[in-house]
């Protein structure tokens, strides 16, 4: 083979290995342009979700400042206030009404929250159509003051939220009766402390009402009455002591109380008067069968559908004399005589005879019903008082003191969240008289909330048995008594 044939030879071999080669290169190259251009497609769709994620992180940051606006509001108010949380996204929406007695949030941290509620009522009285003596059953008379006189009857500071955990509440209030301006329990000091164990089981103590009667339940002050009971309901029922108590929902809407205290009543008595034992037992159960009966008297929330309420009272107390406010007083209203004597004053039942010891158990049932505005309801109380101890007692001719009584209160809203028009009425049935009052009464909420009303009431009261400086009756009270009142219940 000729050199020239040999290189044309080479020529063609070298020429076959190497297309492959070039072609391959070629793809190598396209391959590489190919992943160039994903990559900078992988790192455009990167840096979007960095934008992405930047801006949830921010939405989110905003979420969460209105959210614990939200909880700030919500956990501060008291329980069952429903007072409205703002909108966590979208355009701001109007507020929603104020709900009486919720107060306003003072503060809230991880650690606790504060809510401020404010109440204070100012009341023109009349007293000058009442008769000017009474004349109990023993034939004692008594001259009575009969009032013309405008206060700033009460005024209430009250603070509460939460501390540590928000099942441990609290409750503390600076409460002033300015109407007894001079006495013991004119200005006061209390609160008490709550921890929800669950929805059946709160535990508290402190200063607290005996549940002896629906008035003395947790209603205050959404009564048709401005701050005051009528006669039967404030002879018979137990009042305000120091004590230990549980409470909770039960299923088919049940829901209870049941409280351990000193006394009937402790405000104005120190630690000193009470003798060494607990003394007073007190509880309720009452049932809702539709379970939205609302707060208090009067069907303000305008049910659409009847609602109804039935509950069961009792209350068991060893009372003494030392144990009692003001016993000397005329106007003390603990334990007394349907004619409004003290059973612990010396000498009401005999010269020589002082009731040192008695036992007061009272049972009371109350049942209502609503719908669009109209409320009846009712109470019916069964009082007896035995186990008379103290010098001279024993040959008082009776064992038992028996007193029974009712009270009936009809409502209705003349104009919805307006105008609401009442007629009340009550009697006790006692063994030293027959006791009643009838009243007529309106209510105007000018800024459609029970968080502010005026209240004008007529009553006509036969030989009240019980009343007090604070109250538009007296013990004793025969005859017309008009009261115009202006209550805060912010």
């Amino acid at each position: 083979m000729t050199k020239r044939a040999l290189a044309a030879a080479i020529g063609v071999v070298a020429g076959a290995l190497l297309r492959p080669l070039v072609a391959f290169a070629g793809d190598v190259e396209a391959l590489r342009e190919q992943v160039d251009r994903q990559s900078a497609l992988i790192r455009q769709q990167s840096e979007a979700l960095e934008r992405q994620s930047r801006e949830m992180q921010q939405m989110g940051d905003r979420l969460r400042a209105l959210e614990d606006e939200r909880d700030q509001v919500a956990a501060s108010a008291p329980a069952g206030t429903g007072v409205a949380a703002p909108s966590a996204g979208g355009p701001a929406a109007a507020p929603a009404p104020h709900r009486a007695g919720a107060g306003f949030p003072l503060a809230r941290t991880e650690w606790g929250a504060a809510n401020l509620r404010l109440y204070a009522s100012l009341r023109y009285l009349n007293q000058r159509g009442l008769d000017e003596v009474y004349t109990d059953s023993f034939g004692v008379k008594t001259e009575l003051d009969r009032r013309q006189d405008i206060h700033l009857q009460k005024v209430n500071l009250q603070f509460n939220g939460w501390v540590l955990d928000e099942r441990l509440r609290y409750l503390l209030y600076v409460w002033s009766a300015n109407t007894s301006q001079g006495l013991g329990a004119q200005v006061i000091v209390a609160g008490n402390l709550n921890f929800e164990v669950a929805d059946w089981l709160t535990l508290s103590g402190g200063t607290g009402s005996l549940p002896g009667v629906r008035s003395t339940s947790g209603n205050f002050p959404f009564w048709l009455t401005q701050d005051n009971r009528l006669i039967a309901d404030e002879f018979f029922r137990p009042s305000y002591t120091f004590g230990i108590w549980a409470s909770g929902d039960l299923p088919q809407n049940l829901r209870y109380q049941i409280m351990l205290g000193n006394n009937l009543s402790q405000l104005g008595v120190d630690a000193g008067q009470l003798d060494s034992g607990l003394n007073s037992l007190s509880a309720t159960l009452a049932w809702q069968p539709q379970g939205d009966y609302g707060a208090g008297f009067g069907d303000w929330e305008n049910h659409e559908n009847v609602s109804t309420r039935l509950a069961a009272h009792f209350t068991r107390s060893r009372e003494d004399a030392q144990s009692q406010p003001n016993t000397d007083s005329f106007e003390n209203v603990t334990v007394r005589l349907s004619d409004g004597n003290v059973v612990f004053e010396p000498d009401l039942f005999g010269p020589g005879v002082r009731v040192r010891d008695v036992t007061y158990q009272m049972a009371a049932v109350d049942a209502g019903i609503k719908y669009r505005g109209l409320s009846l309801e009712a109470e019916y109380y069964y009082r007896w008082l035995d186990n008379f101890r103290g010098p001279g007692t024993d040959p008082l001719p009776f064992d038992t003191l028996n007193d029974h009584g009712f009270q009936v209160q009809t409502s209705a809203m003349v104009i919805p969240e307006k105008l609401q028009a009442y007629v009340v009425g009550s009697m006790v049935f006692g063994e030293y008289g027959e006791p009643w009052d009838a009243r007529l009464g309106v209510n105007w909420f000018p800024f459609d909330t029970r968080a502010l009303r005026w209240n004008n009431e007529l009553m006509w009261v036969d030989e009240s048995p019980v009343g007090g400086l604070s109250l538009p009756y007296q013990v004793g009270a025969n005859g017309l008594i008009f009261s115009s009142n202006v209550e805060l219940n912010f």
